[in-house]
């Protein structure tokens, strides 16, 4: 008789929600705002410098310091100098970060097209960006406001460029290593993983919804087309508790919605919530991103699979990595409640209804696609058997059945690639590692 394990959390702790998510993700996936805010703080600051400058030496004037107006006068002239180098150098470093990342993600969409947000959305890039150009127009701005010999000279803005000089050379160092870390599948595939591990993670808190009888209003969608990228179920409860009703979504995030496709079922309420107030507490997007959709987690990381096992690449062991994190987020979410996600208001009346993917839908995301390609490959195939076999032993007899369907397809996959009896036992045989 196998013992059960003690439950550990396979999940990572996940971070609590935060105000205003729509604009945090929005800025996330911008790449506009940090370079601008460096623009922003490259004119201030040397705008402050250069005030800081005029100070100091219209202090040493007053008091006729010559010790004080000697001292400026040496370093601002030589600072002045630094100024001018560094304005005309900064320029080409900008040029040649610009190149790598262009070459990241050339690199990253060879991958999987999907995985390229992740490289729009880093921070060590954004940061590099914004630190560089600020130093940039920090040393145009100074050596622009710079005043006569006669007058006051680049004092402490020649400190404040050498620091910021400084600053780029480590932060440099720090992007490139992020950038050849971003670039090696095996970091992509972690960091996917981890995303998705992370929304997952809230699907833990959800609360019965009980029964719900039949609706009493089917809410269609009107508007312009795109991908369901994030619903504030925030409001979307205030509404429903202002109309006292429960607001099921039929649609789920991910999916791109047209002209007259079912949005939500109202249940109860009178009056039924106007069409436009629901409306308000969705967001739409040409693409989909991984907040409030784990599904899109496994969606890239099956991408990732399936191009390295297409004839073009022919890198199973890359599918097998991709898939060793498949397995773990399916560990994850064996015990999760699926098919929807109950939120409550303050009081601890359901108000909302998410629709989240069912069981069935996230093993068939998992394994369908790495299946079919990977037929042919006994690495693969020993790696789907061993996954296979580890999740039945732990899923709950409800959820039991989508596996063995896996089970059965992936025997019949074998079968129909080899015609040799060994080789198929060889192929079916379970393995972690695929073939070492």
């Amino acid at each position: 008789m196998r013992v059960p394990a003690p439950q550990w959390r396979v999940l990572p702790r996940a971070p609590r929600r935060r105000a205003f998510p729509t604009l945090r993700e929005r800025l996330r996936d911008s790449f506009l705002f940090a370079p601008v805010v460096g623009l922003a703080c490259g004119f201030f600051l040397a705008t402050l410098t250069l005030t800081i400058d005029a100070e100091i030496h219209d202090h040493a004037v007053d008091t006729d310091d010559s010790s004080l107006l000697e001292y400026i006068d040496n370093v601002g002239g030589a600072g002045a100098t630094v100024i001018g180098t560094i304005s005309s150098a900064m320029l080409t470093f900008i040029g040649v970060v610009f190149s790598i990342t262009l070459v990241a993600l050339q690199m990253a969409s060879s991958f999987t097209p999907r995985v390229i947000r992740l490289y729009v959305r880093n921070r060590v890039t954004k940061i590099t960006f914004a630190l560089f150009l600020c130093t940039f127009l920090f040393a145009l701005r100074v050596q622009k406001g710079r005043f006569t010999a006669e007058e006051a000279k680049p004092f402490i803005s020649s400190f404040i460029a050498m620091g910021l000089v400084i600053a780029c050379l480590v932060l440099f160092v720090v992007y490139v290593d992020s950038t050849l870390r971003m670039m090696r599948v095996t970091h992509v595939i972690a960091t996917v993983a981890g995303e998705t591990a992370r929304e997952l993670w809230y699907l833990e808190h959800g609360a019965d919804q009980g029964e719900m009888g039949v609706p009493v209003a089917v809410v269609d969608y009107w508007g312009p087309g795109g991908v369901l990228r994030y619903v504030d179920v925030n409001r979307l409860a205030r509404v429903a508790r202002r109309h006292d009703c429960v607001v099921k979504l039929v649609a789920r995030v991910g999916d791109f919605l047209v002209n007259g496709t079912p949005l939500v079922e109202v249940y109860g309420g009178d009056p039924v919530p106007p069409p436009f107030e629901l409306a308000r507490a969705l967001h739409l997007g040409t693409e989909r991103n991984m907040h409030q959709d784990f599904a899109f987690g496994f969606r890239q990381l099956s991408d990732i699979s399936a191009r390295a096992l297409s004839p073009a690449v022919n890198d199973p062991t890359t599918a097998v990595n991709a898939f060793d994190r498949i397995h773990l987020l399916l560990v994850a979410a064996v015990r999760l409640p699926l098919g929807t996600r109950a939120h409550c208001d303050r009081k601890g009346a359901v108000r909302v209804i998410e629709a989240v993917p069912e069981w069935s839908d996230v093993v068939d995301l998992a394994y369908t696609e790495t299946r079919l390609f990977g037929a042919g490959s006994p690495q693969v195939t020993r790696r789907l058997a061993a996954s296979l076999d580890d999740l039945l032993a732990i899923a709950p007899a409800h959820r039991r059945a989508p596996l063995e369907r896996q089970k059965t397809l992936l025997r019949e996959a074998v079968e129909a690639a080899y015609r040799d009896v060994p080789d198929r036992a060889f192929a079916l045989q379970p393995d972690r590692q695929g073939i070492g």
